[in-house]
């Protein structure tokens, strides 16, 4: 078992007083485990399923109830590494669609140009996959679950309290049980909740990035032909960009990313505004001609951000909680699942050696960041033209390079 019980009263009489108050005043449970990982998206199960593997005691908490919509379906090559070494591969070849690449337009004959994963330099897979994120999440976790991690959905995490000899916790489950939860060591993987980030204050707007989202599902959509019919495309408009990517059942995930400004102005409904900008890019207005929206109409708003720190005494922060930059590269759940893998090996080493804690945070923090850096110098490249032609090659340039390669080296 991940955690040990001990049924606590009222909780009271061995509760501190900022983390005494809950919602239902009634009997609370005390759960001891070692490892408390907050978040059961990529980054929370990739976690927790590597430290299971070593030996420890692991609680995954996720808020919501498995399967839930997200984004983020466009998965990369560097990806599949990670799914063989957690053991998920074939499980996900079967429930994706595969990837060969992703397209941008161009003046040719057949008016994109593929660049194509097998034409990489390195030695990362040829192909990828776009998965429901539904799907994809609820498969991970349910693995982790699997490997000896006690995976809870429908929890959320109340309250923290960082301590020197340990992490408390308040978690309420939905049917308004409450637990007191003492652990080692807390790996926040919230994604853009940031559950730490927002609490310590260090969540900030990233200087150079600043957009948010419009994105739905859209059913009749017309695919690319034979073996291209999987790759993600991409478009430039005058305020942003573009993404079409087909999911399994003719169902295409479809989105836009622009200045936030451009949503603030914007007098139609949600719906209507995204097909007006899709719409202004002839391309995209040809390929959606006969498409009708099939749901999972969402958007998002400051969408770049990063945090001042991303690990401290006890406590590390793994995917878009530490950092979230423009997904224009599909990079999400590569740097989602490979930054829970590099904290499962930080947090196991720092209970192994306590005194080596902040030695190996700093290493991790130096390939986090420097990945982030990488990435962000890519982002901006395109945005430098002065055109949306000129954006559309420095894009298509800059995604040739990028989508090919890892921009975290491999364990």
């Amino acid at each position: 078992m991940a955690c040990e019980y001990i049924l606590v009263g009222s909780g009271r009489a061995r509760m501190e007083p900022d983390l005494c108050a809950t919602p239902h005043m009634q009997p609370m449970r005390e759960l001891k485990t070692e490892v408390l990982v907050v978040g059961g998206g990529p980054a929370g199960s990739t976690t927790a399923t590597f430290l299971a593997r070593r030996g420890r005691r692991v609680l995954l908490l996720e808020r919501e109830r498995h399967p839930r919509f997200h984004i983020g379906e466009s998965l990369l090559p560097a990806n599949l590494p990670i799914l063989e070494r957690l053991g998920v591969l074939d499980e996900v070849a079967r429930i994706g669609v595969l990837k060969r690449g992703a397209d941008f337009p161009a003046e040719n004959a057949p008016g994109f140009n593929v660049f194509r994963f097998d034409r990489a330099l390195g030695d990362t897979p040829p192909h990828a996959f776009q998965v429901r994120r539904e799907d994809f999440d609820l498969l991970l976790f349910r693995h982790a679950g699997s490997q000896g991690v006690d995976a809870r959905d429908g929890v959320r995490v109340r309250d923290v309290e960082l301590r020197d000899d340990s992490v408390v916790a308040i978690a309420e489950a939905e049917g308004g049980e409450t637990w007191r939860i003492r652990a080692e060591y807390l790996v926040d993987a919230t994604g853009r909740d940031a559950l730490l980030g927002r609490r310590l204050g260090l969540r900030r707007k990233h200087p150079r990035h600043q957009s948010a989202a419009l994105f739905a599902h859209f059913r009749g959509v017309e695919p690319r032909s034979d073996e291209d019919a999987g790759n993600i495309s991409i478009y430039v408009h005058d305020h942003g960009w573009a993404w079409m990517i087909p999911l399994r059942e003719d169902v295409f995930s479809v989105g836009i990313v622009a200045t936030p400004e451009l949503f603030k102005d914007r007098t139609e409904p949600p719906a209507g505004f995204l097909r007006r900008i899709l719409d202004s890019v002839p391309q995209i207005r040809e390929r959606m001609a006969n498409a009708e929206m099939a749901g999972n109409l969402h958007a998002t708003g400051n969408y770049s951000y990063l945090c001042d720190r991303m690990a401290g005494h006890r406590w590390i922060m793994a995917g878009d909680a530490g950092a979230f930059v423009d997904p224009i590269f599909s990079t999400g759940v590569y740097l989602a699942m490979r930054s829970g893998e590099g904290a499962a090996a930080v947090v196991d080493g720092c209970l192994r050696e306590p005194k080596r804690e902040r030695a190996l945070q700093r290493e991790y923090r130096r390939e986090v960041q420097e990945g982030l850096r990488a990435l962000s110098w890519f982002i901006c490249a395109p945005c430098r033209g002065s055109s949306c032609a000129s954006r559309r090659r420095r894009c298509a340039g800059c995604l040739r390079i990028l989508a090919t390669t890892s921009i975290w080296r491999g364990p």
